[in-house]
């Protein structure tokens, strides 16, 4: 009888473990979902503000029209990609295409001071910043969740119930790592 309480109370151990270990994964699939929706949020309102960027530039920079049409080109490809893969890719070329809008501008003294300009860079650098923090919170999750359908015993309940390594959101060309150079004169 002793031995049956033991073999019980061993089985609701095991139990207990196991509901615990599949809580903990499905917290951290919980915590990646959160953290894409972040970067998505910031994304979004990026892609927002660039067609008010584009119509501010557009009178000044007449010629300098494939620079104005690679940005909306790769807005619409932006909001159109959906793996995190894509999105890292299409984000990277945009904020190249961005950095090299505001390159063009230094040749425009007057879109340089305009007030509306102005105030479209300073929108555009927070949103930077807030993407990149976005961007922090969501590896980290990833990093988490990675490493718990990694480890042993979680490995087995993550394999069990079909949990998959979370992709990060990561920029392809180092070149591109680098946040559009936005100079306040």
């Amino acid at each position: 009888m002793t031995i049956l309480y033991i073999l019980l109370a061993l089985a609701a151990i095991s139990l207990l473990g196991l509901v615990a270990i599949y809580n903990r994964l499905v917290r951290n699939k919980n915590l990646v979902q959160e953290g894409w929706s972040g970067i998505d949020v910031q994304l979004k309102r990026r892609a927002d503000l660039i067609p008010n960027l584009i119509e501010t530039v557009k009178g000044y920079m007449g010629h300098e029209r494939g620079v104005l049409e690679k940005l909306t080109e790769l807005r619409a490809k932006s909001l159109q990609a959906t793996q995190v893969g894509e999105k890292g890719r299409v984000e990277g070329a945009l904020g190249a295409a961005l950095g090299n809008l505001f390159a063009v501008a230094e040749n425009y003294p007057d879109l340089k001071a305009s007030q509306n300009f102005i105030e479209l860079q300073k929108s555009l650098a927070d949103l930077e910043d807030q993407i990149q923090m976005a961007r922090r919170y969501y590896n980290g999750a990833v990093r988490n969740l990675n490493i718990l359908i990694g480890s042993f015993p979680s490995n087995l309940v993550a394999g069990a119930f079909n949990f998959t390594p979370a992709e990060y959101f990561e920029l392809e060309d180092t070149g591109e790592r680098a946040v559009p150079k936005v100079a306040f004169t």
